[in-house]
């Protein structure tokens, strides 16, 4: 008699208990759930893996150095020298990481958050332009033309053909002018 019989379970290579009290009879071994912050950039990636591993490498250095020198071996000062270097360039691949991400977001885009600056000056010329617009559609229902020159000043308006270029053309033909 097996112990799973004695006490009244059922047999271990038989998993018909498990399931009980789950609904649906059977129970999931692996639930996704969503990632609470994006996955990083590949690129950002193994820049991270390998000041990780720089980091490491220097702290292990370190760790020899100050044991080397506790116990006076010869080794300890090319190991205080390697380590100074190595604190050197795990200073630079940190760096790295930092500059390699921001490489990234100026050439991939930065997620933009409802918050983020750029958004609310994007916004507010939008509105301004559709303003802009509104108002020049309304002037010219209204019969007053708008002339927007392009170096920014504020436009001029003329009314209908009571111009200049009614003036000049009112009651002329074309050859009258010569």
């Amino acid at each position: 008699m097996d112990t799973d019989q004695r006490r009244g379970a059922a047999p271990a290579d038989d998993f018909s208990g498990v399931s009980q009290g789950f609904p649906g009879g059977s129970r999931q071994l692996w639930v996704e759930e969503p990632a609470l912050r994006y996955r990083m950039p590949d690129p950002v990636r193994r820049a991270a893996v390998r000041a990780v591993i720089i980091a490491a490498v220097t702290l292990i250095q370190a760790m020899i150095a100050f044991l080397g020198t506790l116990s006076a071996s010869w080794l300890a000062f090319p190991m205080v020298i390697s380590s100074v270097a190595s604190t050197v360039v795990a200073t630079w691949s940190v760096l790295d990481v930092w500059v390699t991400r921001q490489v990234w977001n100026q050439r991939n885009g930065v997620v933009s958050v409802p918050s983020s600056t750029a958004r609310q000056l994007r916004r507010e010329r939008r509105r301004a332009r559709r303003t802009a617009r509104s108002s020049a559609r309304d002037a010219e229902r209204a019969g007053v033309r708008i002339e927007r020159p392009r170096d920014g000043r504020a436009p001029e308006r003329s009314h209908g053909l009571a111009g200049e270029r009614g003036r000049e053309h009112a009651g002329s033909g074309r050859l009258s002018r010569a």
